[in-house]
């Protein structure tokens, strides 16, 4: 799975299969041409590549009420048989994970933005794959904007979201929509979750199926996907999305990552 063309033809298929749960099924398909533009395929054992991550450090809820603290400490967070592994751990009733971003080593407006991924699951565990606004500094969130590729709350392990958050409709106001399996989950094997995104579409894929394209006019606020983004690859524990760990919530859970690449339109 670690080889690819810097140039790839993707088609987006819209495919009615069995497992599919979730009916917001997208009809419109499109042609792209993209090239790679920016990767990181995990394969040096050790701590992740500060070329291209920086840690976000630090507990206080993050806004959201979560209950971890971000460390970059490797029993959270490392690189480890071609893998990188996010890490929750109960420390007796302290949590402790770790959040990593590309905000100042590597941003872009508009391409194709995916991950391979193993997500953990259990009562109050909060993975996600999802970008930021690189204006965020000088442009606070939510008018910054940002696009949740793939969320997850662990006490639903067949169901993933995509979401996008920017001014007039954030937090539980996002514009949102799911991907769901029958009889599969997302804890038991990789998926790779994508989008395309262009001046005027971002499309939602879980391995290739479509299962959701936002335009300006479905949102009720303004349009401000507009500048470049950057990556965070995070799980948090507890706060207002999930709820809280309960006593059966299996600790420690861990986030596995393939691959993270990153491609540019061909036009």
């Amino acid at each position: 799975m670690k080889s690819l063309s810097h140039i790839i033809n993707l088609r987006t298929i819209l495919i009615m299969a069995p497992m599919l749960l979730i009916a917001g099924c997208v009809e419109k398909q499109a042609e792209r041409t993209y090239t790679l533009v920016w990767e990181d395929e995990f394969d040096a054992d050790g701590a992740p590549d500060d070329t291209k991550w920086v840690f976000d450090l630090g507990g206080g809820g993050w806004g959201n009420a979560e209950l971890q603290t971000y460390t970059s400490n490797p029993q959270n967070v490392k690189v480890e048989d071609g893998a990188l592994m996010i890490t929750a751990v109960n420390n007796g009733g302290s949590f402790t994970s770790a959040r990593i971003k590309t905000q100042g080593k590597f941003e872009q407006a508009y391409g194709r933005f995916e991950a391979r991924i193993k997500l953990p699951w259990g009562p109050g565990i909060w993975p996600a794959f999802w970008m930021l606004g690189a204006d965020i500094e000088t442009n606070p969130w939510p008018q910054c904007g940002e696009i949740d590729i793939m969320e997850y709350r662990g006490q639903q392990p067949n169901l993933v979201h995509g979401s996008v958050h920017g001014p007039g409709y954030s937090g539980g106001a996002a514009i949102t929509k799911s991907f769901g399996f029958a009889n599969d989950r997302f804890d038991l094997e990789y998926h790779t979750f994508a989008v395309e995104w262009g001046e005027d579409f971002i499309a939602y894929y879980v391995d290739d199926n479509l299962y959701q394209e936002i335009n300006p006019d479905d949102l009720t606020g303004e349009w401000v996907f507009d500048h470049p983004f950057f990556i965070i690859l995070n799980v948090a524990v507890g706060g207002s999305y999930v709820g809280f760990p309960t006593p059966d919530t299996p600790f420690p859970q861990t986030m596995y990552v393939d691959w993270v690449r990153v491609y540019r339109e061909v036009l």
